[in-house]
This record gives C-alpha cells, sequence and structure tokens, in this order.
C-alpha cells in the first residue's frame, strides 16, 4: 500500500480531459461551472447614484443654512436639469445625481420648510454619493472561468444581461454496486443475511451536489463475467465508473482482477494507508477512469470524496478544495491507527470558534453511515504519525457539507 500523500500525489498526475463546453440559459446554469471569463461591458453605476433618500446638493451650499427644492428625481428617471447654488434637488435611492451636485443629504438631516429644506445637520462632501463604477468598472473580469455558478454568480450575470453564459457539460459518472448479498431498493429481503444497497443512492448524491451527472446502474452479484459485463456497460454511458465492493482481499473480490485483467486498465494505484477505506483502487482506461471503492457504507463514502470529488472537478475546468478549519477539542481523542484517518465528529461554533467532540458516534466497523448525518457533521483528519489528543487540543477538520 501507498501512504495517503502519494495516493493524492498519483491522482494530480493523471491526464484528465475537460468537458465539451455548452451554453445554457442563466437560470438553469446554477450548480454549473464557467467556462468563460465575465467581463464587464460597462461601469456600474455608469454615472453618480444616490444611495439613499435625500436631497442633491452641492456641499458649499450647507453654509447658507437654507436651500430652495426646484425639482425631484424619482429612481428609474432621466435628470431634467443640472443644479444651481443654493438649490437643492429631491433624490431617491438609485436616483441619478443631476450634474453640479456633489452630495447627497439625507431626509433625516433636514427639515422642510415649504419650498425649501433647512439644513440642521450638515454632512462632508461626496456624503451618499456612489461614484461611477463603484461596483465594477467596464473591462473587469467579474467571475473568472472554472468558477461554479451559485446565486451570486447568477445575480452578477443578470445585471450583466447575460443571458446563457458559456459552462462545461457536467461528467457521467456510472454508479455500480457489487455484491450477491445486495438488494436493490425495492428488492424484497429473504433473509438477514442480504443488505440493502445504500451506496447507490449516497454516491448519486454526492455526484450530484458537486455538479456531475450520476448514471445509476445497480447491483450486480459477485461473478466475474457479470461484473465485466456490468462495468463494459457502465463505460459506454459514462466518463467515470464507480464500483463500490469487490476490492477486497476475500474469495469473492473479483472487482480488482476484471478492472485490471479484463478490461485492460491502468491502476493508478491499489491500496492506500487510510482509515476507512484502505482497499480502495484508480484506474484509468483512456480518457476514462474506473474507482473501485470499499462496500461498506462509510468506507466508500469516505474515498468517494477523497478520489472522486478530485477528477469531476478537474473535468469541469475546477479544482476541488476540501474545506480544512481547526477546532478545539471538548472531549478527548483517541487515535486508533497509524493511518490517515478520517473519524466523524460533532461541530459547535461559539463566539466564532469551532469546537469538536464525538457526541452521537457510533463505535463499530466502517458500515456505520449515521455517524454522517446532519449539517453540523465533520471529520477529524489525522496523520499516521499523530497520536491520542487531549481536552483543549486543536484539529484538523474537514467540513464535509460545504460545497
Amino acid at each position: 500500500m501507498i501512504s495517503f500523500q502519494e495516493s493524492m500525489e498519483i491522482l494530480e498526475k493523471l491526464e484528465v480531459p475537460l468537458m465539451g463546453v455548452e451554453r445554457r440559459f442563466l437560470h438553469e446554469s446554477l450548480g454549473y461551472t464557467l467556462a468563460q471569463d465575465i467581463v464587464a461591458d460597462y461601469n456600474s453605476p455608469e454615472a453618480p447614484t444616490a444611495a439613499m433618500d435625500g436631497y442633491a446638493i452641492r456641499a458649499v451650499d450647507q453654509e447658507r443654512g437654507r436651500l430652495q427644492i426646484v425639482s425631484q428625481t424619482p429612481a428609474g428617471s432621466r435628470v431634467e436639469r443640472a443644479l444651481g447654488e443654493g438649490e437643492a434637488i429631491k433624490t431617491f435611492t438609485g436616483s441619478l445625481m443631476p450634474p453640479e451636485a456633489d452630495t447627497l443629504i439625507p431626509i433625516e438631516n433636514v427639515r422642510v420648510d415649504g419650498d425649501s429644506i433647512l439644513i440642521e445637520r450638515p454632512v462632508e462632501r461626496g456624503f451618499s454619493v456612489r461614484p461611477v463604477g463603484e461596483n465594477f468598472s467596464k473591462g473587469d473580469i467579474l467571475i473568472r472561468r472554472g468558477s461554479r455558478i451559485g446565486f451570486g454568480e447568477i445575480g452578477v450575470m443578470a445585471s450583466l444581461n447575460i443571458v446563457m453564459p458559456k459552462v462545461y457539460q457536467k461528467p457521467k459518472v456510472a454508479i455500480l454496486a457489487t455484491g450477491s448479498e445486495v438488494l436493490e431498493l425495492g428488492e424484497r429481503q429473504d433473509h438477514w443475511g442480504q443488505i440493502r444497497s445504500s451506496n447507490n443512492s449516497t454516491l448519486e448524491a454526492i455526484v450530484r451536489l458537486h455538479g456531475g451527472e450520476p448514471v445509476q446502474l445497480g447491483v450486480v452479484k459477485d461473478d466475474r463475467d457479470t461484473i465485466t459485463s456490468a462495468l463494459l456497460e457502465a463505460l459506454k454511458s459514462s466518463h467515470i465508473v464507480v464500483t463500490t465492493g469487490g476490492v477486497s482481499v476475500g474469495d469473492y473480490d473479483f472487482v480488482k482482477d476484471v478492472v485490471q485483467g479484463r478490461l485492460g486498465a491502468k491502476v493508478a494505484f491499489k491500496g492506500v494507508v487510510i482509515k476507512p477505506g484502505q482497499h480502495v483502487m484508480v484506474a484509468q482506461l483512456g480518457d476514462q477512469f474506473i474507482i473501485s471503492l470499499p462496500g461498506f457504507a462509510y468506507s466508500s463514502t469516505i474515498t468517494a470524496l477523497i478520489y472522486l470529488l478530485p477528477l469531476i472537478y478537474r473535468m469541469r475546468g475546477s479544482r476541488y478544495r476540501p474545506k480544512m478549519v481547526y477546532g478545539t477539542l471538548r472531549e478527548p481523542f483517541k487515535k486508533l491507527s497509524r493511518k490517515r484517518e478520517f473519524t466523524p465528529c460533532h461541530l459547535t461554533i461559539e463566539d466564532g470558534e469551532i469546537f469538536v467532540d464525538f457526541r452521537g458516534n457510533r463505535k463499530g466497523s466502517s458500515a456505520i453511515m449515521t455517524n454522517m448525518i446532519g449539517e453540523e457533521r465533520g471529520l477529524v483528519v489525522t496523520d499516521p504519525d499523530e497520536g491520542d489528543k487531549e481536552v483543549g487540543e486543536r484539529v484538523l477538520v474537514w467540513l464535509i457539507h460545504y460545497i
């Protein structure tokens, strides 16, 4: 087996093809990755505008104490006239400032007396006036290619009247569970030796959340010919094939032999010194990838996050950057092995500081998936040479639910 660091270095060196580019309507592009830079083609604002309701004035005229109201400029309307000496124009949030006006005095700072305002609390020159280009200037790159499109990106592109941005297509990820004991969802259970396939559903959710297009292929039994046929079929409809089960060292673990022997895929690595999921395998066949994960639910989930997500992101012209923070232990931490460990934990944020405990954790095998439930859950990440830790020590935490 190789170290975790070695496995990540090998993964990084793999030649990963970019997906094709397409245009999508803006409101359908959420979650996609931009395949173009978004460049401002105008200044925002294009002219000085009011940042609040008040009166457009010349700052120097505040010394007069009384200014004559000569007009008003509702938001969205044209400016009818320039401002003269000793004059004020009622102006609303978002309205254009009239020529010669350099200041917006708020309504709260004046008292209206007939057709005039009395200055009660003067303001400095330029107060509450948005200058040209305050938001952005013409030619600015506002969103870079490779960015994931979220609500902020949608809003900015809408303001630029971008109807159909260029995005990378989503890589198709075929999901295939193996195991004669594994049942499809909805299939009748005849005895307690059979288990329901949760891995397919978990992996589909991970793929969708991170911008891939899942292709569900169900469950196949532990048989070399059946597994071979299923993998060949999966390769016809996907860019990445993910299998669960059949990669350990048991008599019925055939996946690794089929991938390397019958399909002729080049194995990048097989076996990593991590806990859970040490029997993970990553292989490449031309421009396609086969990632074989352990069958236990927790192991397959962790190894998918580690090894599948980087490939999905790179195919989409981006990079997967796990969100790592440091937290303070509220209870002792027991190191279980001399491996890179990923231990489920519970997180609490108090006064801006993250605290870590292990409440709700069930102890046992890597089949326990309930330890991943809840957005307040994370993973304590420890290196092989680290040992037990005491209350108050700081630990590295992976925020696995942060996209």
